[in-house]
């Protein structure tokens, strides 16, 4: 009898606690820390035909509008908040929900409007549009985003989120009408620019061994990456050079890395560790430009050039950007040439070739391997007549 009871007990609180749940489907979202997790069996999934309509797309709105979906709204918004995710990063989640709902390969078109009323409700204005029977997914965004189609809607621009899905077969001026279907929480705009990265499961890191000689000595690196990096930015566009440089690494790369590179540049003064710092960006990772490794150009954050066996001079000067912020917090300049970019560095004094920005001085610091290996205040060659200008100043607060 007391067996019985216990055994009782022991069945009666692991249902209290939610542990067995009947006639739930629960589905968990892991790329991040903590899972996000939602009940499927809850959400109905609708039909959508192959022809693509608005009178379909009017009629799936109708259907998903319901009570069941505004409680995985709040759950998904709630889990934004508590979470600090940036707009960028909550539509990595806002995606994988979708693909959950409905597998992006068994019908795209309803696994767009999943991503599109899921992120409307979520305070986003974004529109569908329709022509040659394709859908096309895009937001209201105010940045200024080189590398990526856009559309104006009464004078609001907004890019498209989806263009890439289409490859060759997207046209770019003239085949898509907006679908007439407003959401009254669907107003904020949509911002690319990352703040603060997520924290990444643990098990997804791997350690990386990188390393570089300085004055005579090799200086080893085990640095923890994730290639759940690479699918959080496999589609990011190119924004612009304040973004692009601010984009910071997760919690366990920067562990693993900034730390010891404070150890060992902490003998040295400012200029030696700043020429350490340039060395490491520029010998640690083999070069490859970026038409040869992806096909296209591509932005890698600092955390990708550390996850990638290859880079190019903007991925270098992102990174090399990031470490002498994070290390000294130096005043700093990006150059741009026709076909290259580089750093300056204010230091106490100029120190051999200089940048002149707003009355200041700042040395030239090249952190990509070049014909010969340059110094601070050295510029190659090649770019010594060409002109250049200043596209992002860096000014510590």
């Amino acid at each position: 009898m007391n067996q019985l009871f216990t055994r009782f007990i022991c069945v009666a609180t692991i249902l209290c606690n939610g542990l067995i749940s009947f006639g739930q489907n629960f589905e968990s979202i892991d790329f991040l820390q903590k899972p996000f997790q939602f009940d499927k069996s809850r959400l109905e999934t609708f039909d959508f035909p192959t022809i693509i309509s608005e009178e379909a797309i009017q009629q799936f709105h109708q259907k998903i509008n319901s009570e069941e979906y505004q409680h995985l709204i709040h759950e998904l918004v709630t889990y934004r908040t508590n979470e600090k995710l940036s707009d960028w990063l909550y539509y990595q989640l806002i995606r994988r929900v979708s693909q959950s709902l409905s597998p992006k390969s068994e019908n795209y078109p309803r696994y767009t409007l999943y991503k599109w009323y899921l992120m409307n409700k979520s305070g986003y204005d974004t529109r569908i549009a329709i022509g040659n029977n394709q859908i096309i997914f895009y937001i209201k965004n105010k940045e200024d985003i080189s590398d990526i189609p856009f559309f104006n809607i009464d004078n609001q621009q907004y890019t498209c989120l989806n263009y890439h899905d289409y490859g060759k077969l997207f046209q770019r001026t003239n085949a898509y009408k907006p679908v007439d279907i407003y959401f009254e929480e669907g107003v904020n705009d949509f911002r690319y620019k990352i703040d603060q990265m997520p924290e990444l499961m643990a098990q997804g890191y791997k350690q990386k061994n990188i390393n570089f000689e300085y004055n005579d000595k090799v200086y080893n690196f085990n640095i923890k990456v994730n290639d759940e990096v690479s699918s959080i930015f496999k589609n990011y566009p190119g924004v612009d050079f304040e973004s692009y440089f601010n984009i910071p690494l997760t919690k366990e790369t920067y562990s693993s890395l900034i730390p010891l590179l404070k150890k060992n540049v902490a003998e040295m003064n400012t200029e030696n560790g700043v020429d350490y710092l340039m060395r490491f960006t520029r010998y640690a990772f083999l070069y490859e430009d970026d038409e040869e490794n992806f096909g296209t150009e591509k932005r890698l954050s600092p955390e990708l050039t550390l996850l990638n066996p290859y880079s190019d001079c903007d991925d270098r000067v992102a990174l090399f950007f990031y470490l002498v912020k994070e290390i000294y917090n130096l005043p700093m300049v990006a150059i741009l040439y026709p076909s290259h970019i580089t750093m300056g560095v204010q230091f106490d004094k100029k120190i051999g070739k200089t940048i002149k920005f707003e009355d200041q001085y700042y040395s030239i610091c090249e952190p990509t391997p070049q014909a010969t290996s340059l110094n601070i205040g050295e510029l190659a060659d090649k770019y010594l007549d060409k002109e250049y200008k200043v596209v992002y100043h860096y000014s510590p607060k």
